[in-house]
């Protein structure tokens, strides 16, 4: 099936200049200056700012970059958590027409280095002493083009005398006088802007090589927020994303994925966002907030999920049995609404209506999710067990698909038209089809990425003769309308016995339970599949205590026979849903936890596998 695009190469902008995101952040800033655009915690109490606080300061940090001589082009390097600075400057950086370039918080001194030299950066900002300490394990000479250090906390900078140093305040007061010199100098700018200006370049994760900086143009943002945040009919109640909307940020704003669900959506439709403390507070934020909107990647739900199983197990006696009432109750509801494409039966609203107020409100309110009308998982496979869950117990996930070489749009499933198991139907008016030899699904539309920085070799191979991006990924059809993602072209295992398997349908059902994080199937020419199995240390460890088993460290616990005995029920389960050939005969415990700083993760938390393999080769041969 190939549907057929009809599209522009580009959105038209009207009036002077292209209409970018920051173009979008002055509009709100004229039209809604004190709708509350962001909010962070600080000592404990939310801090606002207003639309017009932001503008202010998006302004400033515009002039204090053309200040510190940015020219069009430039990049701007951002290594720092989800916080107002982090958008300020992605937004000031588009302004003066310079490209964003995100840095995640986790990536190690090399990995900077090699960032900051692929991309060329010219102004750097880190957050703290901590990711200024990776620059300066750089030899200077190394990165000549780095002139500005933009330091946002200042504690522990005391002692430094790197003439590159420039405090966040210190910066902004820059700006603040280059505007009084210049006033216009910013709006030229932006009056300037072209469809075609590379707004940002989106690192892909390197699992198989180093990392390539995917440049996105203004005309792909734009394209972007049109079918994936605009589109009414992707929303329950047919309304896209508004002023009254609440969005917690969580995520790196370096991924894509991310900047569409967060910045992008409250450019697009204004709604406030909410940043996160940390990472590790998401769950505890996320009752505070109680988000209308919230995208999360696999991992958070699979997290969420088995937060819900651990706090039943700590239950009261009476408590324990309600939860457990209700969880049956939520089985029978989410496979009635799979059946049903998402919708109620007869049956299965009834039973919300009994359960609601008895367990699922207090369940969504633990959650966070109590007043969520979108709910969207994407960036990775999840566990189609882990959907199911949540739309028994009343929020509808909805998956999706893309990638950042094009902005994230391909596919996306529907209200009332809901496919578990597959990442939904090719929005409308965009080319998608599935290569009839290979299988591979490739797209083309006005989303799809300018090219790979300083790499057109790869660039080139990324299209075919015709045009149309290559994405990677092997897909088919279901019911002629939905796609199925079946796997990683290159992560396809094929048995030394020739039959073709997807580790990754295998390794979400073992991750569907709560006491399973990691999991990694083995098998490519060999012959029999095997995994190396890591837990969750919460789950498994308050499972351990109420058995009364006693434990020191997560290798300990992963050692212990109990814990050996219920990963192996849950591999027997995993297998019963498979083909014999698809079984996993043996597994191994990962001994410790995973960690992109040690190499086995990337910065998206993907399996890198022949890290994997590479650090883990003693335990993999041992189970042939």
């Amino acid at each position: 099936m190939t549907i057929v695009e009809e599209r522009p190469d580009s959105v038209s902008s009207g009036g002077s200049g292209a209409k970018t995101v920051a173009s979008m952040a002055k509009d709100w800033a004229n039209t809604k200056p004190g709708h509350v655009a962001f909010r962070e915690k600080d000592f404990g109490i939310w801090k606002e700012y207003s639309w017009d606080d932001v503008w202010e300061l998006i302004e400033l940090a515009a002039h204090g970059l053309l200040a510190l001589g940015v020219d069009v082009s430039d990049r701007v390097t951002i290594h720092a958590e989800d916080r107002p600075e982090w958008v300020i400057m992605d937004l000031a950086t588009v302004a003066v027409r310079g490209t964003t370039v995100g840095l995640y918080p986790t990536n190690p001194a090399a990995e900077v280095e090699y960032m900051l030299t692929d991309s060329g950066a010219v102004v750097h900002v880190v957050e703290d002493q901590e990711q200024v300490d990776k620059v300066f394990e750089i030899d200077r000479a190394t990165i000549p083009e780095v002139r500005s250090l933009i330091y946002l906390e200042p504690r522990g900078f005391s002692d430094f005398t790197d003439d590159r140093l420039i405090f966040w305040d210190n910066f902004l007061e820059k700006g603040r006088e280059h505007r009084s010199a210049n006033p216009g100098a910013v709006a030229a700018r932006m009056s300037a802007a072209l469809d075609d200006d590379v707004m940002t370049f989106v690192y892909t994760s390197g699992t198989t090589g180093p990392p390539k900086g995917a440049m996105l143009t203004n005309a792909n943002s734009m394209y972007a927020m049109e079918k994936i945040i605009a589109e009414r009919s992707a929303y329950p109640d047919n309304t896209s994303p508004n002023t009254n909307d609440q969005i917690l940020t969580y995520l790196p704003l370096c991924h894509v994925a991310e900047r569409i669900f967060s910045t992008w959506t409250m450019l697009a439709g204004g709604p406030t966002l909410n940043f996160a403390e940390s990472i590790e507070t998401v769950a505890m934020n996320l009752r505070e907030i109680q988000p209308t909107l919230f995208f999360a990647v696999p991992r958070i739900w699979e997290r969420l999920h088995a937060g819900v199983m651990i706090r039943g197990g700590d239950a009261t006696p009476i408590k324990k049995a309600m939860l457990n009432m209700g969880l049956k109750a939520a089985d029978s509801i989410g496979k009635d609404k799979v059946a049903n494409g998402g919708n109620h039966t007869a049956k299965s609203r009834i039973l919300h209506w009994i359960f609601y107020p008895m367990v699922f409100r207090a369940l969504q309110e633990r959650v966070g999710l109590r007043h969520c009308r979108r709910a969207s998982s994407g960036a990775a496979p999840i566990a189609p067990e882990v959907l199911q869950f949540f739309m028994g117990i009343g929020i509808d996930v909805y998956e999706l698909y893309g990638m950042t070489e094009n902005s994230a749009v391909a596919t996306v499933n529907y209200p009332g038209r809901l496919k578990l198991g597959t990442v939904g139907e090719p929005y409308d008016d965009i080319g998608l089809r599935i290569d009839e030899q290979t299988g591979e699904i490739q797209t083309k539309h006005p989303g799809v990425f300018k090219g790979y920085w300083n790499k057109p070799e790869k660039t080139a191979e990324t299209f075919t003769d015709d045009g149309w991006l290559k994405t990677g990924d092997v897909g088919e059809w279901v019911d002629g309308t939905h796609i199925k993602i079946v796997d990683r072209m290159k992560d396809i295992i094929i048995t030394s016995g020739g039959k073709n398997i997807s580790p990754s349908e295998i390794e979400n059902t073992l991750k569907a339970s709560p006491f399973i994080k990691e999991a990694m199937v083995i098998g490519d020419k060999r012959k029999y599949l095997t995994a190396l199995i890591g837990i969750e240390l919460d789950t498994v460890g308050n499972w351990a205590l109420r058995k009364n088993i006693p434990y020191t460290t997560y290798r300990d616990l992963t050692e212990k026979d109990e814990v050996l005995e219920l990963v192996q029920g849950i591999v027997d389960d995993c297998n019963t849903k498979f083909a014999r050939v698809e079984g996993i005969k043996k597994f191994r415990m990962i001994p410790k936890e995973l960690d992109h700083e040690d190499g086995e993760l990337t910065a998206t938390q993907k399996l890198k596998r022949s890290a994997m393999t590479d650090m883990f080769g003693d335990l993999v041969e041992s189970m042939y």
